[in-house]
């Protein structure tokens, strides 16, 4: 495997984290009326983090958490060369009239999110929606979609790869902004 540039790891990745559930703290406060949903299935891994840190920091067990599978929403689904897999939805409560805190691993085209807010629609009409994104790759959005939470920027060309690795996949957390898609796998 071709060697990317290293953007963030180790501590610095655990303390952007931290930052963004303070910064999610100091907007919510209580999370009255909120649920946190994270987007299957590169999402779930930031989701899963910012839940159990924000329910160890504020000592609350009743913030409602969902996982969203958006794979038959996206408007690519059917011109995949292999067929794609559902994640399982994990959701069992409605959004009607809460605020929503969705959160993805990597902004890049808006497309990703797009799918979700059409399938977040099927769980009722939220009273707001923000996003949570743990990269933002600002450049190249297809669509006018933006992060209203932001662990880090990566400013981009279009055909360069940001991958962001998991302790619980790969046994360390990396965010890695390779050249192009291509040399993540030489």
């Amino acid at each position: 495997m071709k060697k990317g540039k290293t953007i963030l790891e180790d501590r610095r990745f655990e303390l952007t984290i931290e930052r963004l559930c303070h910064q999610l703290i100091e907007g919510y406060d209580r999370f009255d009326n909120t649920c946190i949903i994270g987007v299957q299935p590169r999402g779930v891994f930031l989701a899963d983090r910012i839940y159990e840190r924000l329910t160890s920091i504020l000592k609350l067990k009743d913030i409602e958490y969902g996982k969203l599978d958006i794979t038959f929403y996206r408007d690519d689904f059917r011109t995949r060369i292999k067929p794609l897999s559902a994640d399982p939805i994990e959701m069992n409560f409605l959004v009607e009239d809460k605020k929503v805190i969705l959160i993805d691993d990597v902004l890049y085209s808006g497309r990703t999110i797009q799918a979700a807010m059409t399938a977040l629609n099927h769980y009722g009409r939220p009273k707001q929606v923000e996003l949570v994104a743990l990269v933002d790759r600002r450049f190249n959005r297809h669509l006018p979609i933006q992060s209203d939470y932001i662990g880090v920027v990566v400013d981009a060309v279009d055909e360069a790869y940001v991958e962001v690795q998991w302790q619980e996949e790969t046994g360390n957390d990396k965010i890695i902004l390779y050249a192009k898609k291509e040399d993540k796998y030489k």
